[in-house]
């Protein structure tokens, strides 16, 4: 027999204005809207499966923890993604161009899209052993909370859907996307959402660990690989010839105090100089010098003004190096962009915010509200409704061989996250 999840939840349509007074509109009740889904006897079901398959989720993040997915090397961590996904049942599930991976759960009653997506990629570099180490209640492994957490949260939240039997009325987009770290630079989101992508009008990221988090405000950056090129020689022979090396240390410094001046005030903004290289020996002058700069802001025009810095001063050193050479030919700059992440935020007040803030407090959670640089901030700057959540848990030395998990409050993260994903996908429809 039918049970149907009756709820007032319709986050793609105008919903219904009650009047407190003849001129006064009552704002909807989200927490209402939760509380109504929650006392369903499928939910129930739904939230009482995450425990009984907590095994399954470790099962599952254990297994794709221990499949490298460098960057730009995410392949063989997807075709088994790919297949899990068959296994628990989609309706089609397939790989793009890029290598994202993306299973299509069907609604019954809209051609809205939800998508809830994790990331393959790691930072780690090829070769990296990432088989997992326990001590006590402590899980080691690179990469086990960033992002396979999410990925085995994604897994979870799907097959809760098809176990509880619950059709919703959106349809649902699960997707492991690639390339969301470091030089990867959102390569994945950002296909998704190139013109002629898959529609999505909603947009969920789990990203990490934990269960309080809530980024709703996209960080931008703009990275670039500095190169300066010049004849190289020898330190004596051709002493006088300019040298690519001084003239970086002439752009880190012009950069670092015009920067600094800048950042003192108005919107975040930040700056790094993370990786330098270059030279041959210590008695030649370098035929080359590099270096890889890093800039972020919380307002897309404060990053904008600091990225214009960033390109006068580096400018300048080159052609005070040049200016300064006694022999020998020129220097030249190349300025190359290697990481583009946009900034924005979705309101506070938008429903979808509120529905995830509200299906937390549902489960006991304050979620805290936050600005991060994750998939999210793709179509966070295109005004889509986006956020990123954690997968429960709780880890520690992200980005580092000595990376952490402990399935600490682990179910709660999942179930929070279905939590969020069953209030924007509308009316539900459980048999």
């Amino acid at each position: 027999m039918n049970r149907a999840l009756r709820t007032s939840i319709f986050p793609f349509a105008v919903g219904l204005i009650v009047l407190a007074s003849p001129a006064v509109a009552q704002e909807p009740d989200y927490s209402a809207e939760v509380a109504a889904l929650m006392a369903n006897p499928a939910v129930v079901e739904a939230l009482d499966l995450i425990d009984q398959r907590d095994a399954r989720t470790m099962a599952d993040l254990l297994e794709l923890t221990e499949i490298p997915a460098p960057p730009f090397g995410e392949q063989a961590r997807g075709i088994r993604f790919l297949r899990m996904l068959g296994e628990l049942g989609v309706d089609s599930a397939w790989v793009d161009e890029v290598g994202n991976v993306l299973g299509l759960r069907r609604g019954t009653g809209s051609d809205e899209v939800v998508a809830v997506t994790g990331h393959l990629d790691t930072v780690f570099p090829e070769g990296t052993d990432v088989t997992v180490r326990q001590r006590g209640d402590t899980l080691f492994a690179p990469g086990i909370g960033d992002d396979t957490r999410g990925l085995a949260t994604v897994l979870a939240i799907l097959r809760t859907l098809n176990e509880a039997d619950i059709r919703t009325n959106a349809n649902l987009l699960f997707i492991a996307t690639v390339g969301e770290e470091g030089l990867g630079d959102l390569r994945g989101v950002k296909h998704l959402f190139r013109p002629g992508g898959p529609r999505i009008d909603a947009f969920i990221s789990i990203d990490g660990t934990g269960h309080t988090s809530l980024t709703h405000q996209g960080l931008g950056s703009h990275r670039y690989r500095v190169t300066i090129r010049g004849p190289g020689g020898h330190s004596w022979g051709d002493f006088g010839f300019a040298n690519p090396a001084h003239a970086l240390g002439r752009a880190i410094d012009n950069f670092d105090l015009s920067a600094d001046a800048i950042t003192r005030s108005g919107a975040a903004t930040s700056y790094n100089v993370g990786r330098l290289g270059g030279g041959t020996s210590v008695n030649s002058i370098p035929f080359e010098a590099w270096m890889e700069v890093d800039m972020r802001s919380a307002s897309p025009q404060s990053l904008a003004t600091i990225d214009d810095v960033f390109r006068r001063a580096m400018t300048r050193a080159v052609d005070e190096a040049n200016a300064q050479r006694r022999d020998g030919a020129l220097l030249s700059l190349e300025l190359e962009l290697i990481g583009n992440r946009p900034s924005g935020e979705i309101p506070e007040t938008d429903p979808f915010v509120q529905r995830a803030l509200a299906a937390g407090r549902a489960l006991g959670i304050e979620s805290e509200l936050e600005r991060g640089s994750t998939d999210s901030n793709i179509p966070i700057s295109m005004g889509i409704p986006a956020i990123t959540i954690g997968g429960g848990g709780v880890a520690g030395a992200a980005h580092s061989p000595g990376e952490w998990f402990i399935n600490r409050n682990g179910a709660l993260g999942i179930k929070r996250a279905l939590m969020i994903t069953l209030a924007q996908v509308g009316t539900a429809i459980a048999s």
